[in-house]
């Protein structure tokens, strides 16, 4: 069985998406459409910003769906998935390219999504940290007794577990962990909480352009963030895509269900390598792979 993943926040890299463009007249179609839906040249960005400049939410989590999406797209017959997932962000990849999303209505709802989280990360000061060498349970546990917001948010892969919430509680959170024997509980350079409560603002607002836009039969299934399992039903993935903003991201259990489920393959489309290092702490035999750009049409 043939998966295809695509990766979150933070895969993005300055010139990203450029190869593909020169490479491709259906790329640069996608492209140039995407610039119309957004209303601003996202490929300025893409191909001639700075890291500084990708780093905006509004930028980033579109810029990276293009990526992906478009990558996907101009591989052509290549691109054969048995299943597909995505990373947060990446799950929006996943729903264009299994066929449940069209590409303007995934790249419109991925806009609204960051603007609606880049609006709910103003509401409050707030964090996330990553935390590695500690069984899930401490780390759980800790959350639990801590006063104030602060929340399991990224199940990444064993011994790496991202937490979320206002920065206050996360930094205490990050004092005890350390105490615990994590060997690193560090604050992350991000925008606020996601994956958190605080961000009920955002996935309230997301919900409405949710329940507007019509979402397709897949042709095949998607093992989603909030359930870990293979989803085939568009209303039962509508709930579950909306849910995903306050909810963790249990990528570690997604990876073990599709290797129970008889995963053969497994290929990252969109930029870096970041999902396929995460695998490899699952099951280091597994062998993975990145998406190619084909052959120039």
């Amino acid at each position: 069985m043939n998966a295809y993943v695509f990766p979150g926040q933070g895969a993005q890299f300055s010139g990203m998406g450029l190869d593909l463009y020169e490479a491709s007249p259906k790329a640069q179609e996608l492209f140039e459409k995407a610039n119309k839906i957004l209303g601003f040249n996202i490929t300025d960005i893409m191909f001639e910003g700075s890291a500084r400049d990708l780093k905006q939410t509004k930028v980033t989590q579109p810029a990276i769906f293009l990526h992906s999406v478009i990558l996907s797209q101009v591989l052509g017959d290549k691109f054969q998935p048995d299943l597909v997932a995505g990373h947060s962000l990446g799950e929006f990849s996943a729903l264009v390219a299994n066929g449940t999303l069209a590409f303007e209505d995934g790249l419109k709802l991925v806009h609204k999504r960051a603007l609606a989280m880049q609006k709910a990360c103003e509401n409050q000061s707030s964090t996330m940290a990553a935390v590695l060498g500690l069984e899930d349970q401490i780390v759980e546990d800790v959350c639990q007794n801590i006063d104030g917001v602060v929340v399991p948010a990224n199940y990444n892969c064993p011994g790496q577990l991202v937490i979320s919430g206002a920065t206050a509680a996360v930094e205490k959170a990050c004092e005890i962990l350390k105490e615990k024997g994590a060997k690193r509980a560090m604050l992350l350079p991000v925008g606020g909480a996601f994956h958190s409560p605080l961000m009920e603002p955002a996935r309230e607002e997301l919900a409405k352009a949710i329940d507007e836009t019509t979402f397709h039969q897949p042709k095949c299934a998607i093992y989603q963030n909030v359930t870990t399992t293979a989803v085939t039903n568009p209303e039962e993935i509508k709930t579950n895509l909306i849910a995903q903003l306050t909810a963790p991201v249990k990528w570690t259990q997604t990876m073990q269900q599709m290797l129970a489920d008889g995963m053969t393959t497994y290929t990252e489309v969109g930029p870096g390598k970041v999902l396929q290092g995460l695998l490899k702490k699952v099951d280091r035999r597994f062998p993975t792979n990145s998406a190619s750009l084909p052959e120039k049409e």
